[in-house]
């Protein structure tokens, strides 16, 4: 495993050589931050996040520093410097090279991280917002507080909808369903809803847990198609809720160690179309299980109890898993590494790698290797009563085998093995496991043991812990499955009282592995234990004998002792056996005696029954009663035991005594350095004391400076603000006397205009008057002219007899015509006068246009066509009338006399008409 400490550099590489991340941890990267400052420190990551593509990420520690990782290009790169811890991270989905940040402050930034600049900033959340969901077309945004939760619009970083609930209920998260328009809020009393994003419809709400699995639900996790929800809380149960449909289709129990689940997420899988079927839990331990929901089995989990995960993202093509650990790191998992025993493709079923004649078949011939997953029972001698039928396949002659993986190589063969324990005893603690599975050549056929584990508990070890109590439960859950498989995989094993004393210590060496224990198990009976079931149900009275021959040949004296007392090997050989010397030994004894068994012929484990009974010859000896040979068993376990534990006890003494003496000799170290750190303290102080008196005075001097310079800019400000004001004083005062002038001088130009007007009004009026006098006057010059014609002409005509009479008339006439016409000027001057007074009273518009009437009245009279001259005299006299009586009415003496004039004229006139027409008639 690789570790990175960005330290104060702003750019590098992440990894510095190739990484090769190893399946147990899958690791590619630690990545711490610490500063390098005069008290350095570990900064610690909050948040991290992927891109839409999957090979970048982004991570910000709780000072506010945000960092991006190209996983791609192998590089890092600071890209904002915010001041304050990180609540949130998300990247933008259509704009690649932004992405948004929530800050403790409560306010929402985005930023680009190719300038490094703040591109928008987007408040109104009044708590801290933990949670920000963009939309798949990445135009929308939802950000989630514990009060509310607000939809923004990320091309105008406008706000668009805010969601408020009440008090009493809160919100635990709104998101948005993966390539959908739907919106989905969890709410904190379980309630869930569906709504339509463009217009807030709601589409549907889920129906509540059922009371037997209630839970009050925390987190959630959706998969890419939308179609499977996925909710947990303070449980160790996991619902998985079917969206479509609306209805609660599984539910999953983790294991008991699972009390609260902090985090969900979903692992893609670039071949699943979405339908993603395995689940990351991450729960109150700090360590993250990887689920298949569909199975219900544990595929494989990331973190540790020491090394505890606090929270985590998966790429979205499900490549990388970024776990921001306990300790404030960052560390970046491959899932291909993870997988990869998972992923493996199954052997062959069968693989035999030694094939023997038919003649050299015999019982000391019949050992099998085998390298693959379901393993066959070997083949016994005819001479057997029991006959157990075994297909043997030839091997390859051109001795490339199919599967390799577990052959031991050129430079691990077993020789040098050998002689490697010859000379420690025991194998290297870190590499026996490899060692044993390499010497037993292990198959790991997981597609075999599956299908074995898929079948459950056998029926023969449902009742396991009623006759072997054990106190961890995983312990015994493990137990009891490699039980189950072995007895599914040979029904023989279902009635084989020892088989739990057998497997008990592989299967607590390896519980964490259990296709490794079982396939252990299985190779350590076909190859070690393949004559043990020849008298089954009874012991292996076979394998008993070669025991007590070998130990007649090595100790006859002792064989003897044994027949004298009536105990036979299956009291002082058989235990040993069927518990593997388990019972008898501690764990680092019975380690290094298998790994001398698994080195050696399986003959060897019949020498190491003999070797013990040697090695416990002198109480055997002593002792005469059957009972007295099982105590001194016990007792011997009991004292190897007790040795063990003293050996232990007395090395934990020398340790903690090390221990001791070191923590003396550090804490002498430590006080020494206290001393020189509190001495470079006190003259650190002092220097700082003097400097802070030197800042404060400085300080100080600088306040003064700034108020005087402060109330100058304030006089000044206020000489400036009484100058201008002045000077717009002064302004608006000239400005308004010009235009006072100007309005003084319109109104002198209206003032004659006015006058110049009436002026002209008048003289027109004037003209227009004397025009209609003297107009007047020659008509009635015409019209006496006229009439004097008139008159010459009947006084020719009736000179004679009417001469004096006429000449009466004519005399009266004319002295009634003057009257007439010195009345009538009499009253016009009148009226002339009265209308020049008013036009002058009023010199307005309204006696100009009496003048223009009277004026256009005097010319349609005088424009009247001629077409004879009585009638227009008749007509004429008509309107002077007319004008006389609207003028002069109080004058009736006037108008009288104008009629009488006007009689006179008519009688004439028919009078000069009847004299003209008589001569015409009498020259007819």
């Amino acid at each position: 495993m690789q570790s990175t400490d960005l330290g104060n550099k702003e750019s590098g590489k992440i990894w510095h050589r190739k990484p090769s991340p190893a399946t147990r941890d899958g690791i590619i990267v630690n990545i711490i931050h610490n500063t390098s400052d005069y008290h350095p420190k570990a900064l610690r990551f909050l948040n991290v996040a992927f891109d839409g593509l999957g090979d970048c990420l982004i991570a910000g520690d709780h000072q506010g520093n945000i960092y991006i990782f190209d996983l791609y290009g192998n590089r890092f790169n600071l890209v904002q410097r915010t001041a304050q811890a990180c609540t949130a991270l998300a990247f933008n989905l259509r704009r690649k090279s932004e992405f948004l940040v929530a800050l403790a402050d409560y306010s929402i930034k985005c930023f680009d991280t190719v300038t490094k600049e703040l591109v928008s900033w987007m408040r109104g959340h009044e708590s801290s917002v933990f949670s920000i969901s963009v939309h798949a077309s990445g135009r929308y945004a939802i950000t989630t507080s514990s009060d509310t939760a607000q939809l923004w619009d990320l091309d105008t970083f406008q706000r668009k909808r805010k969601l408020n609930i009440r008090q009493s209920v809160g919100i635990q998260k709104v998101f948005f369903l993966p390539l959908s328009n739907t919106i989905l809020s969890c709410f904190k009393d379980n309630s869930i809803f569906a709504w339509e994003c463009d217009t807030l419809f709601c589409k549907y709400q889920l129906p509540p847990p059922p009371e037997s699995s209630s839970i009050v639900y925390k987190v959630f996790a959706v998969t890419r198609d939308g179609r499977i929800l996925a909710a947990g809380g303070k449980s160790n149960h996991l619902h998985l809720w079917y969206l479509e449909a609306t209805q609660l289709f599984r539910i999953i129990q983790m294991p008991s160690k699972v009390r609260a689940i902090r985090h969900l997420e979903f692992l893609p899988d670039s071949f699943d179309a979405g339908s993603n079927q395995v689940l990351g839990v991450l729960s109150q331990d700090g360590i993250m299980r990887f689920v298949n929901i569909q199975t219900c089995k544990l595929l494989f989990e990331i973190g540790s109890l020491d090394e505890g995960i606090s929270s985590s993202a998966i790429s979205p093509h499900g490549r990388y898993i970024a776990c921001i650990m306990d300790n404030g790191s960052l560390n970046i998992y491959s899932v291909q590494a993870l997988t990869q025993e998972i992923n493996k493709p199954p052997p062959p079923l069968v693989k035999v790698v030694e094939d023997m004649p038919k003649n050299k078949l015999s019982s000391n011939n019949l050992k099998m290797k085998i390298t693959s997953g379901r393993v066959q029972r070997p083949v016994r001698p005819k001479e057997s009563k029991q006959k157990i039928q075994t297909r043997i396949l030839k091997q390859d002659l051109t001795g490339n085998s199919e599967n390799k993986e577990n052959e031991l190589s050129d430079g691990l063969n077993r020789k040098r093995l050998q002689s490697l324990l010859r000379g420690y005893g025991e194998y290297p603690t870190k590499y026996r496991m490899f060692i044993w599975r390499s010497l037993l050549q292990l198959p790991e056929n997981h597609t075999a043991f599956s299908s074995l584990i898929d079948k459950g508990t056998h029926v023969a070890f449902l009742n396991l812990q009623k006759k072997y109590p054990i106190k961890s439960r995983k312990l015994l859950r493990v137990l009891q499955r490699t039980l189950s498989a072995l007895a599914h995989w040979s029904s023989i094993f279902s009635d084989t009282p020892y088989l739990p004393l057998l497997a008990f210590p592989f299967v607590k060496l390896f519980q964490n592995n259990q296709l490794i224990c079982f396939e252990v198990v299985a190779t350590l009976i076909i190859n070690w234990c393949q004559h043990w079931f020849e008298y089954f149900p009874n012991p292996p009275i076979n394998i008993l004998s070669m025991i007590e021959n070998i130990l007649a040949f090595h100790d006859k004296k002792l064989l003897q002792h044994f027949i004298n007392h009536d105990i036979t090997s299956q009291l002082y050989a058989w235990p040993l056996l069927e518990t593997v010397f388990s019972e008898v030994l501690t764990r680092e004894e019975w380690l290094k005696l298998f790994d001398n068994v698994f080195s050696n012929h399986p003959s060897f484990l019949l020498m190491t029954v003999v070797a013990y009974n040697r090695c416990s010859r002198a109480p055997l000896l002593n002792c005469t009663l059957k009972d007295d040979f099982e105590t001194v068993e016990d007792m011997e376990a009991e004292v190897n035991q007790h040795r063990a534990e003293d050996e232990a006890w007395y090395q934990k003494q020398e340790l903690l005594h090390k221990a001791e003496e070191t923590r003396r000799e550090m804490l002498l170290r430590e006080e020494e350095k206290m001393v020189e750190q509190r001495q470079r303290l006190a003259a650190v102080r002092r220097e700082l004391q003097i400097k802070e008196i030197q800042l404060q005075d400085t300080a100080r001097r600088r306040l003064l400076k700034l108020q005087q310079d402060r109330l100058e800019m304030e006089l000044r400000r206020l000489d400036d603000e009484i100058a201008r004001k002045m000077q717009m004083r002064d302004r608006e005062m000239a400005t308004t006397a010009k235009d006072l002038e100007v309005r003084h001088l319109e109104l002198e130009s209206q003032k004659r205009l006015y006058e110049k007007n009436i002026t002209r009004n008048k003289e027109a009026i004037a003209r227009e008057i004397q025009e209609n006098a003297d107009a007047y006057r020659r008509k009635v010059d015409l019209e006496e002219h006229m009439f004097q014609k008139l008159i010459e002409a009947d006084q020719t005509q009736s000179r004679k007899t009417q001469k004096w009479k006429e000449a009466k008339e004519k005399e009266f006439r004319l002295q009634s015509e003057k009257k007439a016409s010195a009345l009538s000027d009499a009253s016009r001057r009148c009226f002339l006068k009265q209308e020049m007074s008013a036009a002058l009273e009023h010199a307005g518009s309204p006696c100009i246009q009496e003048a223009h009437q009277v004026q256009k009245e005097q010319g349609a009279s005088s424009c009247l066509p001629r077409t004879s001259q009585l009638n227009d005299i008749s007509e004429l006299d008509f309107s002077a009338r007319i004008s006389l009586n609207r003028k002069t009415e109080e004058d009736s003496t006037e108008q009288n006399l104008i009629k009488k004039v006007r009689n006179l004229r008519q009688r004439l006139i028919c009078r000069a008409r009847s004299r003209c027409q008589t001569p015409h008639l009498v020259a007819t």
